[in-house]
């Protein structure tokens, strides 16, 4: 009978610095690994070796690593959690003479920073881990849990991401969202971006944190500000907005490409092809060149700003303050409107189509009536009777997939489906191409808390990365 041992240890620094626990659990020739915030269930990766004395040197192996990081032998419930930060803000009454004409206001209940909106769908997630889909006419699609508040949403192509407090970043692209990413137990997420499958992180302590697509640390850098609350990337740098600036590092390695001192802190990012844009605390929005940090265009608002966002290719800037304002600015600066939002300040906000998305201090998503028209009569005093949204009585719920049981099972792939496979690599599980016509040598970007060894998977669609590697597209069932 096999003998069952478990390695407890915390690592815990003073000033909000790491704050962690990590166990090994060895129980024969298996060896569970859970880690995580102090104070939390954390997260757990299971590996199966060939005979037990293997299963303990790697224990051992791993365990020895997190001691000489610093990590020593602790009694689980000692410590005290820490909390995650919640963005406090203040909002004022608008000082502008006119209110936005509002269309329809949905109010979900808790504090929301995130926002994204596409073609087909609103998305908006609150301090209390709930988000929320909707169409362009404001009624209500469904609904994910996660477990603790969403910092942000953000797209990468067709995927959807929710940046959560527990730590985790979950992808909302299909009916069942899945944790894509773990990130440190000791990064408090500020802000997050996803570009190809690579996830970009800015917290509390103005660092920024890169992971690849198999949830693998690849750099991070630090020491320029505190408080990044913007982060953006494409194909040529990784934008970093903290309390002294904007900074651009190279995707790969991290080099320092340009940095640039805005006025004031960054309080938001925002990105079109060949610009950033950061609001700040000293009541403007500055428009940097991404090619090396220039300022080209400053504009100017009456409060601290909170958020901003253009609409395509630059041609119009937006900006919610923190005196519950929205304005919108020409290209070059020139203010075209200021107008209250008529409930707090946004902060976030989209444009599409438009419309302006905003996401206020009280918790609304707001959809304003941009077209010049619009403005125009909303200027003059004519504004239309927004319209509340309310729940519909059966709406959807999803909530993440936490195992391998919580996932859908089928006898057979359907017709046009890829199947995928998990397999040990080296003490940790990948997952590769089973069906033919992909490259076999590349790994699939896969929820780790379904992965399971020898496990088979049928998935809707497989899509290629820049970084040589699959990402899933469509629900994922498990094959009997």
């Amino acid at each position: 009978m096999s003998t069952t041992s478990t390695t407890y240890l915390e690592l815990s620094q003073d000033g909000g610095g790491a704050h962690k626990f990590y166990e090994v659990t060895v129980a024969g020739q298996v060896v569970s690994v859970r880690y995580g915030r102090i104070g939390a269930a954390g997260q757990t990766q299971t590996s199966t070796f060939a005979t037990p004395q293997k299963a303990q040197a790697a224990a051992a192996k791993k365990v020895g690593e997190k001691v000489r990081k610093g990590y020593a032998p602790a009694v689980p419930g000692q410590r005290a959690p820490r909390a995650v930060t919640r963005r406090q803000v203040s909002s004022a009454p608008s000082t502008a003479r006119a209110v936005a004409p509002v269309l329809w206001r949905f109010r979900t209940g808790s504090a929301a920073f995130g926002i994204h909106v596409d073609a087909d769908r609103c998305w908006v997630g609150n301090q209390s881990g709930d988000v929320y889909t909707l169409d362009h006419a404001g009624e209500v699609l469904a609904r994910y849990s996660l477990p603790d508040g969403v910092k942000c949403l953000v797209a990468d192509d067709f995927w959807i991401y929710a940046g959560c407090d527990d730590g985790r970043v979950y992808d909302l692209s299909s009916k069942l969202p899945f944790a894509a990413y773990d990130i440190a137990a000791d990064v408090d997420i500020f802000w997050l971006d996803i570009h190809e499958g690579v996830l970009n992180v800015a917290d509390r302590g103005g660092r920024l944190t890169v992971i690849d697509h198999e949830d693998e640390h690849q750099w991070s850098r630090g020491g320029r500000g505190e408080h990044a609350w913007m982060v953006r990337a494409d194909d040529r740098a990784v934008y970093h907005g903290h309390s002294s600036g904007v900074t651009a590092y190279a995707p790969d390695g991290g080099g320092e490409l340009w940095h640039t001192r805005t006025r004031g802190a960054v309080l938001f990012g925002w990105q079109e092809s060949d610009a950033v844009y950061a609001g700040t605390g000293q009541r403007v929005v500055q428009r940097l060149s991404k090619t090396d940090g220039a300022l080209e265009a400053t504009y100017a608002c009456d409060s601290a700003v909170y958020s901003c966002a253009t609409s395509p290719g630059g041609r119009f800037v937006f900006a919610g303050d923190a005196a519950s304002s929205v304005y919108c600015f020409d290209r070059d600066g020139t203010r075209l409107w200021k107008l209250g939002t008529g409930g707090g300040s946004a902060l976030s906000m989209q444009y599409h189509e438009d419309r302006l998305y905003l996401v206020t201090t009280d918790g609304s998503l707001v959809c304003v009536d941009a077209s010049e028209a619009a403005i125009t009569a909303a200027q003059q005093g004519t504004v239309p009777v927004a319209r509340d949204v309310k729940l519909a009585a059966a709406l959807p719920t999803y909530a993440p997939a936490t195992a391998v049981a919580s996932v859908t099972t089928v006898t057979a792939a359907p017709a046009g489906a890829v199947v995928v496979e998990c397999v040990q690599e080296g003490g940790r599980m990948r997952v590769h191409v089973v069906s033919d016509g992909y490259e076999r040598s590349w790994r699939v970007q896969f929820p780790r808390a379904i992965r399971e060894p020898g496990a088979r998977y049928v998935v809707d669609a497989l899509h290629p990365a820049s970084g040589g590697f699959y990402r899933v597209r469509g629900d994922i069932r498990r094959l009997l």
